[in-house]
């Protein structure tokens, strides 16, 4: 892991001062939720430091971790910076997880407090109470609930937690192919150097506005919209969900906007989608997941804007971008960005491949996080003695440096740009009657990106659990978009020589399904 090489022009030692010090000169609204609600950034600041004293008059302090799973809005972005305005280490949970699902998160992170929605308070407060949590406090969509009852009585916060760059700032958890989620620890140093990295690069200024359609437990739209506009100085068009009607009535208003390929295909079926509606954006941004070349020369061809493409993980943040200026080439994630060193290995060795040969991306940088939350083996396993973080995507470099993604080393899925590893689905619906054995994998999916896809043998080929019988059974028990689209009952699953089921046997086989 890496340090981040302070620029000895930033005074401050954290995420919010930096940002405090950079949005201080604005005077025009700062964040709007699109209902006709905004607020400047002194107002949102004072809402936030008012979360921040009612954080800490629950006990949170210094690398204390604060879970929240509440529904996007305004007062949810403010709280998340009061988090790390008080020292704590802020853990975003999925507002599609399960109780069963929390439970494990709470259980591993050991929060001091828990911030929920009303509606499942006393659900979670059983669940806190079981791993020690301190309080259990509610915040809605509306802004009401007991955080901002507290906040509301609550003195302005004295003064904020003097944060080092090299403290937790965020433990966000990522799934990989076998066993529970992983707390991916990340920097005030991490945060900040990624989010200057993308606003010089995507020239982002003062007078941007981005229309923020993203959801806010997903470091894409956490961490990689906001910090790129916070540090900059712009403002924000916060809506609650993406909406294609919605964000065609927004683009007028904007100057960016960051989206998953589910975006871009959504907003193609929008009739009004063209050159004249988009005149006003100067950047639309794409990540989270693979954008299919044919998006890209469509969205091109009916508004005249070339989507950028990014590529980055939870682990890391943002590791390359195409070009704001220059070639944006469909099909790749363009070149890595300021600071940031990208190599491709053979993965058994580590030995550096040369340009235009397939193997695995590692990367190392000041965005590079600083491991696995309480497991130090995990973390040693996946960097190299020299620092490189080993991302398990397998990519190559072409002979002008830009990198295209071409696979995964394992068999994570990525569907709507979240990430859902195999096992923990297998393992639900191994658990279901008349089940011999399941294989999950991913395939194609023109809005999803890929799909996930179950396939399953049963004891009896007239006893067992049909497709709708799976599916709902899987309802309370994963988030949504873990669930399966289809699932297939076949007699066997291809296996190899030595016995492994070959799902990308699977994958071949199944690669139309959705088309």
């Amino acid at each position: 892991m890496m340090s981040w090489s302070y620029s000895p022009d930033l005074a401050v030692t954290s995420l919010p001062a930096l940002i405090a010090q950079r949005m201080a000169a604005r005077d025009a609204p700062f964040i709007d939720d699109g209902q006709g609600r905004s607020l400047d950034f002194a107002d949102y600041w004072q809402l936030s430091g008012r979360f921040a004293s009612a954080l800490s008059a629950s006990g949170v302090g210094a690398g204390d971790r604060v879970a929240v799973q509440v529904d996007k809005s305004i007062e949810a972005m403010a709280l998340f910076h009061a988090v790390m305005r008080c020292g704590g280490v802020l853990l975003p949970l999925n507002t599609a997880y399960t109780i069963a699902e929390l439970d494990y998160f709470i259980g591993d992170a050991e929060p001091k407090v828990v911030v929920c929605a009303p509606a499942v308070a006393a659900a979670l407060t059983a669940v806190a109470d079981r791993h020690g949590c301190r309080a259990v406090m509610t915040l809605d969509a509306a802004g009401n609930g007991t955080l901002f009852e507290a906040a509301a009585l609550a003195p302005p916060m004295p003064a904020e937690c003097r944060c080092q760059w090299d403290d937790l700032a965020a433990i966000l958890y990522t799934s990989g192919t076998t066993g529970r989620s992983k707390g991916a620890m990340l920097t005030h140093g991490n945060l900040a150097s990624n989010a200057l990295a993308l606003g010089e690069l995507w020239q982002f200024t003062a007078a941007d506005v981005l229309l923020h359609a993203l959801p806010i437990y997903h470091t894409h739209g956490l961490f990689t919209a906001t910090n790129t506009v916070l540090v900059t100085g712009g403002a924000m068009i916060f809506l609650a969900r993406f909406d294609a009607e919605e964000v065609m009535a927004q683009l007028p208003r904007a100057t960016a906007m960051m989206g998953v390929p589910t975006f871009y295909t959504r907003l193609l079926q929008h009739p009004a989608l063209g050159r004249d509606s988009a005149r006003h954006v100067r950047l639309f941004v794409s990540g989270s997941a693979p954008l299919l070349a044919e998006t890209h020369r469509e969205f091109e061809r009916r508004t005249g804007h070339a989507i950028l493409e990014r590529y980055g993980m939870t682990e890391t943040n943002m590791n390359t971008s195409n070009p704001y200026d220059g070639e944006r080439r469909p099909g790749t994630v363009g070149l890595p960005l300021p600071g940031v060193q990208l190599r491709i290995t053979e993965a058994a060795t580590g030995r550096p491949l040369p340009r235009g040969e397939t193997g695995m991306i590692e990367v190392t940088g000041p965005n590079v996080f600083k491991g696995y939350w309480r497991l130090p083996e995990k973390t040693a396993e996946e960097h190299r003695a020299d620092g490189y973080f080993i991302t398990g995507d397998l990519g190559m470099i072409d002979g002008d440096g830009y990198v295209s993604i071409v696979g995964r080393g394992k068999d994570l899925i990525i569907s709507g740009g979240f990430n859902v590893y195999p096992k923990e689905v297998e393992s639900e619906i191994d658990a279901l009657p008349g089940v011999v054995e399941t294989a999950v994998f991913g395939v194609p999916h023109p809005d999803f990106g890929e799909a996930v896809t179950a396939a399953l043998v049963l004891k009896r080929p007239d006893v067992g659990p049909d497709e709708q019988a799976v599916l709902a059974a899987l309802e309370g028990r994963l988030a949504k978009f873990k669930r399966p689209k289809r699932v297939i009952v076949v007699e066997s699953l291809p296996r190899n020589a030595m016995g492994k089921v070959q799902k990308n046997v699977l994958r071949q086989t199944y690669a139309k399904l959705y088309t």
